[in-house]
């Protein structure tokens, strides 16, 4: 794994795609990519929700659900992340549920040697429409209902991250719910038309709640059903600063998660011991 001179900082990666109904096709896109990010330095690498697949129907995920812990998907990642040295969020894939025609909408995270050490199956399921636009995520994913954290150490520094999924950022008591982390990891596949008011400010908002950074990993643009996305992959510092973004298309961001950063922000403001709820 590469690593960086001073302990205290991880050097971090958000992958952005267009992903199309082509397995295949989005899989090669994000080792593409993943290796790219890697070859600067990068630690740790977030993919964006549905990045393995954005059917041209929503059952379309259905036929590709795999069983936790075995499938091509799953090989795949495992394989990327070893080749790669890093740690690996997997935006979300579809695992089986409970009814036969739904998924989990999952996130799973992959350490540097390509073995699973945590998974977060999305819990808020997204539901939206007007006269142009209908979405219903129910009606193909069952929801998860435990929120989910996991812990890393680099050169001997722990770094806990938090695991949440798109249309969860509107809901901070998941946030508060998963604990104190040092940075909250959001794939996600928001429309064009709810991302364009809401999607920055939301973020901002649990980052500057939370003391902590928050890295979004998203779709960004036209794909081939019609549906547009928002971007704007976005990396947030504690004080609720844009460190880096992505607006639109096919690529990647890197940053610099510091505990440095966190110690001056939580110190000068102790908000997180002021609570009292």
């Amino acid at each position: 794994m590469n690593t960086l001179a001073n302990a205290s900082e991880l050097k971090i990666a958000s992958i952005q795609m267009v992903s199309t109904p082509k397995l295949d096709e989005n899989l090669e896109v994000a080792a593409r990519l993943i290796k790219a990010a890697s070859e600067c330095g990068s630690q740790l690498v977030v993919l964006p929700e549905y990045f393995c697949l954005m059917g041209l129907n929503d059952t379309d995920k259905v036929n590709v659900r795999e069983t936790p812990g075995s499938g091509p998907i799953q090989e795949r990642l495992a394989a990327i992340a070893q080749e790669n040295n890093i740690y690996l969020v997997a935006g979300s894939i579809p695992l089986e549920a409970k009814e036969s025609n739904k998924v989990l909408n999952t996130s799973l995270v992959f350490n540097p040697r390509g073995k699973q050490i945590a998974r977060y199956d999305k819990i808020h399921l997204f539901g939206f429409q007007t006269d142009t636009e209908r979405y219903e995520e129910s009606e193909t994913i069952a929801p998860g209902s435990q929120p989910s954290q996991f812990q890393i150490t680099v050169n001997g520094v722990a770094w806990r991250f938090g695991l949440s999924i798109c249309y969860d950022l509107r809901f901070p008591e998941l946030y508060r719910s998963i604990g104190e982390v040092d940075c909250h990891i959001i794939p996600a596949a928001f429309t064009y038309t709810t991302g364009k008011d809401h999607w920055e400010i939301l973020q901002r908002a649990r980052a500057i709640e939370n003391q902590c950074y928050v890295l979004s990993s998203a779709q960004g643009g036209v794909h081939l059903n019609q549906r547009r996305t928002w971007g704007e992959s976005m990396l947030i510092d504690p004080w609720g600063q844009i460190l880096a973004n992505l607006p639109q298309g096919e690529g990647f961001i890197t940053g610099t998660l510091s505990k440095d950063k966190l110690k001056e922000v939580r110190s000068k403001l102790p908000a997180l011991k002021h609570r009292r709820l």
